[in-house]
C-alpha cells in the first residue's frame, strides 16, 4: 500500500510537472514500458505518448494543478484515486477518477481514466 500511495503521488506531481525534460525523467522512473493511459479523451500506448497527453492537457489547462482528492486506495496490483484540477487554492472545476495497475516492480503499468465533473462547453 505504501509503494501504491507513493507511485500516485509521484503519478500527480507529473501531471503538475512543466518542464519536459524532469517531466520526461519523471514518467521514465514511475511508467513501465509500454504502459497505457486511457481516459474518455485518450487512448495511448506507450512512454512518448503519455508524455505528449500529460503535455497537452497542461497546455488545455495553463495554471491550474491536479491534486489528490482523497486517499489512495489498494489491493495487490490495483490502486484507485480521485484527483482534481483546478486553480491553486480554490474549487477544481474538474473532478476524476483513475484505477492504476501496477507491474511486478511496482511502476504504473495502466491507467483508466474517467471525468466525474467537467466545465459546461461555452
Amino acid at each position: 500500500m505504501n509503494n501504491a500511495q507513493q507511485q500516485i503521488e509521484r503519478y500527480i506531481a507529473i501531471w503538475n510537472e512543466t518542464d519536459p525534460a524532469a517531466r520526461r525523467a519523471a514518467i521514465d522512473e514511475v511508467w513501465a514500458e509500454g504502459a497505457t493511459y486511457t481516459d474518455p479523451l485518450a487512448a495511448v500506448e506507450g512512454r512518448d505518448a503519455i508524455d505528449a497527453v500529460i503535455a497537452g492537457a497542461q497546455g488545455q489547462f495553463p495554471g491550474l494543478v491536479f491534486r489528490l482528492a482523497g486517499p489512495v486506495d489498494a489491493h495487490h496490483d490495483i490502486v484507485r484515486f480521485t484527483w482534481e484540477l483546478g486553480p491553486e487554492g480554490a474549487e477544481a472545476p474538474v473532478v476524476g477518477f483513475d484505477v492504476a495497475v501496477l507491474d511486478e516492480d511496482g511502476r504504473i503499468a495502466k491507467v483508466h481514466g474517467f471525468l466525474d465533473k467537467v466545465p459546461a462547453a461555452a
